[in-house]
């Protein structure tokens, strides 16, 4: 997880040793990993847009749609609806962090 935020996603050392709590890291993390994702759909769609307009016979090769072009690993065992809504555990363990921090918060007080 270092490696994530300091490597690509390019947070400074210090902020994320000592300033960042889980939560912070988790919704981060996600975020990252939902613009890489976009990002991807992204140039799979310009790239089936440039083949099509290139006189690429596309439907002789059995493509479609863009996602008949490629089919991503997140894409592979998501549910209907896009899945990327948290889990009722994410819920819960989200809601465990925020009480005890504000617990923690309350005491300095």
């Amino acid at each position: 997880m270092y490696q994530l935020f300091v490597g690509e996603i390019g947070y400074n050392r210090n902020e994320y040793l000592y300033e960042l709590d889980y939560c912070d890291i988790l919704l981060i993390s996600r975020g990252y990993f939902r613009r890489t994702r976009e990002m991807w759909s992204s140039t799979r769609w310009q790239t089936f847009y440039l083949m099509s307009v290139s006189m690429c016979d596309l439907k002789k090769a059995g493509i479609y749609r863009p996602t008949d072009l490629i089919k991503f690993p997140w894409e592979k065992d998501a549910p209907e609806g896009g899945g990327n809504r948290p889990t009722s555990a994410d819920i819960e363990e989200m809601r465990r962090i925020m009480r005890e921090e504000n617990a923690r918060l309350e005491a300095k007080q």
